[in-house]
């Protein structure tokens, strides 16, 4: 049987009572083979479907409706709605009041039924949107979600969602402007000490229940507190972001002013002794005075670019200017400039010279180079090795350097590329603890990756560097190109 509901209350009505028609001219068809209580119980079963169907009032009038058929056609004298005997009158009143309460039980479970369902949508549209909301931290994305949800409530004309502070969000559907009139509903997003927002609603027909409304402001509710954590979470971050910018700042004034009075004060001693009167200019303690200061004028030098370099990659702007260079020669130039700082270790190298040609920055691999290098003789014990080895694998060039000192327990082993990460203390090992840093910044930059091993005799850092550039391999050097 189709549903009453869907019809409008006096259709309710006429298909009531011409269903209790019918029932009465079936029965009357059967009169004679029917027994009156029998009538009287058969009409309790369109009353009954009216109820379940169309609600309580038309289950009521199709009981008065029977009430009247069922005296005027089935309790003699027919066709009047006298009534003789004292039996057939106290079947009437049983027959009221039993199709009264009839419709009152079957109108109540049915309400009952009716408010369990829309508790029951109510509870899973809530759900629904407690789950989209849970874990965001963008407001845009939060406004969309929550005016999503309410256009697919109330299926209405146009829902738009607006969220103050100091980035306003705004949010429609559909896609165009607004209706000229005024909305039929406005809902504050009402948080604990300020209003966060308002979900606006044009909706024309049917009008918008109490149950809804009670459901959307619940809505309002969910994304005001989805709001307040993006933003707690927001404040989070940028509480953090602070936190860290004040500890990287005091790492920059500890490291970089331990690591500029050394050398600085060799300087001062040396332009010093090279001013007083107690130095012959013909001296061999004049020269060493002279490369004192050239050497810790490098080393000064040295530590000023790598505070920019490390500047320029953090703030994404270290473009590697490739060309196609020679891996050797790069790494035989570095050795040059080294001597005198490795006249206490031994370098090995073993770098093929048929090894194709690499796309990359020549002075920001040798200073790659330089900075694994210098972290190397750093901490490898005296007269220890030193070896720089490279070769192709699966079209990258793998380089690896690597030294005799100390071990790095594997839970520092990535640790030790990030900045001012210093795994020995700074009294015992000089540094700022940006080389290894802008060595990882160079390498990415070129497209490779970099990373450090534990070996069997000490540390190696290893790095690979693409063979490709823009997709295309190296040229082939003149068959009389010579590497030094």
């Amino acid at each position: 049987m189709k549903s009453l509901t869907r019809f409008s209350t006096t259709w309710k009505y006429l298909i009531s009572a011409a269903l209790i028609a019918l029932t009465t001219l079936f029965f009357f068809a059967l009169r004679d083979f029917l027994d009156t209580t029998l009538v009287a119980l058969l009409f309790l079963i369109p009353i009954g479907l009216i109820t379940t169907y169309g609600g309580f009032t038309p289950g009521i009038t199709s009981a008065l409706f029977s009430f009247f058929a069922f005296n005027y056609f089935f309790i003699k004298p027919y066709y009047t709605l006298a009534v003789h005997r004292p039996l057939d009158l106290v079947i009437l009143i049983i027959f009221l009041v039993v199709s009264v309460v009839l419709s009152r039980l079957v109108g109540q479970a049915q309400a009952g039924l009716a408010a369990a369902n829309a508790r029951e949508r109510e509870a899973t549209q809530l759900y629904e949107l407690s789950a989209a909301l849970t874990g965001l931290h963008d407001e845009n994305t939060v406004a969309q979600i929550l005016g999503k949800q309410v256009a697919a409530l109330l299926q209405g004309e146009y829902v738009e969602v607006n969220i103050t502070g100091s980035q306003p969000v705004n949010f429609h559907l559909p896609q165009i402007n607004p209706p000229t009139r005024p909305p039929e509903l406005t809902i504050s997003i009402q948080a604990a000490r300020t209003i966060l927002g308002e979900i606006l609603l044009w909706h024309t027909a049917p009008a918008i229940s109490l149950g809804e409304t009670r459901l959307i402001q619940t809505f309002a509710s969910q994304a005001a507190l989805a709001l307040e954590r993006a933003r707690l979470a927001q404040a989070e971050s940028r509480a953090k972001v602070l936190e860290e910018s004040d500890r990287l700042k005091s790492a920059i004034l500890s490291s970089v002013s331990h690591e500029l009075r050394t050398p600085l004060s060799t300087i001062k001693a040396a332009a010093s002794s090279l001013r007083g009167h107690d130095v012959n200019w013909d001296s061999p303690a004049r020269v060493e005075l002279i490369a004192a200061i050239d050497d810790e004028s490098d080393h000064l030098n040295m530590l000023v670019g790598n505070l920019l370099d490390m500047s320029r990659i953090e703030a994404g702007v270290l473009k590697p200017k490739r060309e196609w260079n020679i891996m050797a020669e790069i790494i035989s130039g570095v050795l040059v400039r080294m001597k005198h700082l490795a006249v206490e270790h031994k370098f090995e190298i073993n770098v093929p010279e048929e090894l194709p040609l690499v796309p990359v920055d020549y002075v920001q691999m040798e200073q790659v180079f330089t900075n694994l290098l210098s972290n190397s003789l750093k901490y490898a014990p005296v007269n220890t090795v030193v070896r720089v080895r490279a070769q192709v694998e699966d079209g990258v060039i793998h380089v690896l350097v690597s030294n005799q000192g100390p071990q790095i327990p594997r839970a520092h082993l990535e640790r030790i590329f990030d900045k001012f990460y210093r795994i020995t203390a700074a009294d015992r090992v000089t540094g700022t603890g940006l080389g290894l840093s802008i060595c990882k910044g160079i390498i990415e930059a070129h497209g490779g990756h970099i990373w450090a091993e534990n070996l069997v005799d000490g540390l190696g850092f290893n790095f690979t560097v693409p063979l490709l550039w823009d997709g295309k391999s190296a040229p082939q050097l003149p068959m009389d190109t010579e590497i030094e």
